[in-house]
């Protein structure tokens, strides 16, 4: 026997099952499973459920860039992201990528290396490129969003940023509720000098839980301090506690996020301090070690695995033409732990 023959009587099994097979084993047309695999509002329930049935038998996966050359349609999903590497937007990826694959879609992500304009233009042109339906925006910066006004996205998109101003395009977590959650908490207890540390100048969020504390604050007719501009890292926290703990004028800390908090609690370790008899500490985002600091940190929870998958659900929307789309925000959560306690 040739080695041609040997091949041509090899089993069908190490061969992937395509769109013929499924048609076979549903005893339908192959035209019939593409209209399947394609959404077609034509398809009687009962076709439907063979269909279906079959492509899960056989393990049928359809070929995307095939698809797209015959639909047209690239089903894909573009995100332009600034930070993914840390816990918030990694976190909102993954919701956003289970959510697009769930509705048939897939992520093109591309991360962009500063908030230069020149660097977001690159990314956006990049993610255009690859023929993408809609796109997510990932990307906290101030700059990012006034350089994505100026393009003129040609796709439905939709920033994932603190503010809400451009409702038609914007999904988002209330920062400035959650910083007014957390410094309420304070001065329930009966803290009247509290320190705020806030994150970047140039981060939405950092401004928005500013602009929370302040208020809160303001409402509660409390002596307000400048804020302390910090680059949201848990080394920064340590070294303005140390700073600060030198005057300690005041009982209570909001951190503009969680590493921070804990690079403030490690200062007040070393300054002889404890965490919450002398020092309450509230913190901001939730990440998964909060409760395992020493203290358990008292913080804001946000609930970012939600706000990727409706980011999904509002494209996929606007992507049928649907026009009464909600944007309302998605409230954060004060989650109250072991850092805080009633002032001395």
């Amino acid at each position: 026997m040739t080695a041609e023959s040997d091949r041509a009587t090899e089993p069908d099994r190490v061969r992937a099952p395509n769109i013929r097979d499924v048609a076979r084993v549903a005893g339908v047309s192959y035209q019939t499973v593409s209209r399947v695999l394609n959404d077609s509002p034509s398809i009687r329930p009962a076709t439907l459920a063979r269909v279906r049935a079959a492509i899960d038998e056989l393990g049928y996966r359809p070929n995307q860039a095939a698809r797209a050359l015959v639909t047209s349609r690239s089903r894909t999903i573009g995100v332009l992201s600034a930070q993914s590497a840390h816990y918030g937007p990694s976190t909102s990826i993954a919701a956003i990528e289970l959510a697009a694959r769930e509705a048939g879609y897939r992520l093109t992500i591309t991360n962009i290396a500063s908030s230069e304009y020149a660097s977001i233009k690159s990314g956006l042109d990049y993610l255009m490129s690859q023929s993408i339906e809609a796109l997510i925006v990932v990307a906290p910066q101030v700059r990012v969003f006034e350089a994505l006004d100026d393009l003129q996205v040609a796709v439905p998109f939709v920033t994932l940023e603190a503010t809400g101003l451009n409702r038609a395009h914007s999904l988002w977590v209330d920062q400035v509720q959650g910083a007014r959650l957390a410094t309420r908490h304070l001065i329930e207890l009966g803290h009247t000098e509290i320190t705020h540390l806030s994150g970047p100048q140039d981060w939405i969020e950092a401004e928005a839980r500013m602009q929370g504390f302040l208020r809160e604050l303001g409402d509660a007719d409390l002596r307000t301090r400048a804020p302390i501009l910090g680059d949201w890292t848990a080394h920064f926290g340590y070294y303005a506690g140390l700073e600060l703990l030198r005057y300690r004028d005041f009982t209570a800390v909001f951190a503009g996020n969680d590493q921070m908090a804990l690079g403030f609690m490690h200062a007040c370790r070393d300054s002889g301090l404890s965490v919450p008899d002398d020092i309450s500490v509230v913190g901001f985002d939730d990440i998964p070690e909060a409760a395992h600091f020493a203290p358990p940190l008292t913080t804001v929870r946000q609930n970012f695995a939600e706000i990727g998958r409706r980011a999904v659900a509002l494209l996929l929307g606007e992507l049928r033409g649907e026009t009464e789309l909600s944007h309302d925000p998605v409230q954060a959560e004060l989650v109250v732990r072991q850092s805080t306690a009633r002032a001395r």
